[in-house]
């Protein structure tokens, strides 16, 4: 589950971008995608699996916490995304599980040498990628990635805590639900714009559906892998 999420998420910038590149703000983007996806994930249950809709109170609470943490992070990554290349801005955003660890300390969890390890390959390996680049890096666009990445490692972190007894599909929806919230209410204050009617829709529409069917995965693989090896198998992307 973890890497068929890592798989659909590597497809996530591409479309991003191209629905960008098409005229959507950055802002129509992540609350479009978010919306849809969460609406998916809503028939889906209300059709096959209704039992998933319960959750007890503290769970809820930080289902809420993670969409709102996460849903901060889509707005700079499709951001930055507005501002650099999708590639040079995936290399940027695979540091997250470094910001994983970083933020596994804090909450004073151990780390294994071996994560650590893994960890020191994946540096060296981002930086030679990085120095490929034919053109200046926006600096402003790479922060606002570097931040993303360090709200969807904190995301992860909540996740991982309220997945020890709560189904996955169950987390999956409600964090999306905070995250739809949250992108909404940024999109209607800051830029509540959509391009003219001669635009393709397509890109955004298969973005929707990846971010559907990754979020599911997502959560899938943290219940049964934990955070952190998740984070690295999410390299893939």
């Amino acid at each position: 589950a973890a890497s068929a999420s890592a798989v659909f998420l590597g497809l996530t910038p591409i479309f991003g971008k191209q629905s960008i590149l098409l005229g959507f703000t950055p802002l129509a983007v992540v609350a479009i995608r978010t919306t849809i996806a969460c609406l998916l994930l809503l028939v889906f249950l209300a059709v096959f699996k209704r039992q998933y809709f319960y959750i007890y109170p503290l769970g809820l609470t930080g289902c809420l916490a993670a969409g709102l943490i996460n849903g901060l992070g889509s707005i700079f990554y499709y951001s930055a995304l507005a501002r650099i290349d999708a590639g040079i801005g995936q290399l940027l955003y695979s540091f997250y599980p470094l910001f994983m660890v970083f933020w596994l300390i804090l909450d004073r969890q151990s780390v294994n040498r071996i994560t650590l390890l893994r960890l020191l390959f994946v540096l060296p390996g981002t930086f030679l990628l990085l120095q490929t680049a034919t053109h200046s890096i926006d600096l402003i666009g790479a922060a606002f990635m570097l931040i993303a990445a360090v709200l969807y490692a904190l995301h992860l972190l909540v996740n991982q805590r309220i997945l020890y007894d709560v189904p996955s599909p169950t987390v999956t929806f409600y964090t999306l639900a905070s995250m739809s919230v949250t992108v909404i209410i940024a999109f209607l204050i800051f830029h509540p714009t959509l391009p003219g009617n001669n635009v393709s829709w397509t890109p955004l529409i298969l973005l929707s559906l990846i971010t559907f069917i990754s979020r599911l995965t997502l959560f899938l693989g943290v219940k049964h892998l934990g955070g952190i090896q998740t984070a690295l198998l999410g390299l893939g992307e």
